[in-house]
């Protein structure tokens, strides 16, 4: 390849890497993903009964890790 054509496309790909970073940055300063509203309507169109469901199931992982963490103090191993 000529030297030509190299520095051309090392040229047009800086160009083009330099300017997804400014809308990057643009985007970041000005609030593009931002996105506030998300969590709260995610939280106040959910029903009761779903939201005593997800207590429920944190619930139930913490006692699984409380009895795991027991079972490894005491050294137990069931048998394979």
């Amino acid at each position: 390849m000529d030297g030509w054509i190299i520095a051309m496309m090392l040229s047009a790909s800086t160009l083009l890497g330099a300017f997804g970073l400014w809308a990057l940055l643009w985007g970041i300063r000005s609030g593009q993903f931002d996105d506030h509203k998300k969590f709260l309507d995610g939280a106040q169109f959910d029903s009761e009964e779903a939201l005593n469901d997800a207590v429920t199931m944190e619930h139930k992982k913490a006692e699984i890790l409380k009895e795991k963490q027991k079972r490894e103090q005491t050294g137990y191993a069931p048998p394979d």
